[in-house]
């Protein structure tokens, strides 16, 4: 099961993944990126975009928790959906996405 956080509840998932070093994967498209984009604080942040993910699935250690993230949280489900079907141990989705991001954690990342 996929759990899924909204943004502000991203630091008490960073702190139960103990000896872990997390990582936020931005699912979105280099465009979206460039609009409003996330400080990693506490985490790794990776941007591979959604329909890049199966070819470039080396680049991810299935064994490392990841969060991930897209605009309004329907890619990032989908992806860690997938992932976790892959054999990732420890997946979640950033519920509301980038939008609730700038909502609850910082209001200065743009909203589009």
């Amino acid at each position: 099961m996929i759990e899924s956080l909204c943004p502000a509840e991203l630091d008490d998932w960073l702190t139960r993944q103990q000896g872990a070093r997390p990582l936020v994967l931005d699912v979105r498209e280099p465009w979206e990126r460039q609009t409003a984009s996330v400080a990693a604080q506490g985490f790794e942040l990776v941007a591979i975009p959604m329909g890049e993910i199966p070819a470039r699935l080396q680049e991810l250690d299935p064994e490392r928790p990841v969060a991930c993230l897209c605009h309004h949280g329907a890619r990032s489900l989908r992806v860690a959906a997938w992932l976790a079907q892959q054999g990732f141990a420890e997946v979640a989705n950033l519920s509301g996405g980038i939008e609730a991001w700038s909502l609850e954690r910082d209001p200065g990342v743009p909203r589009y």
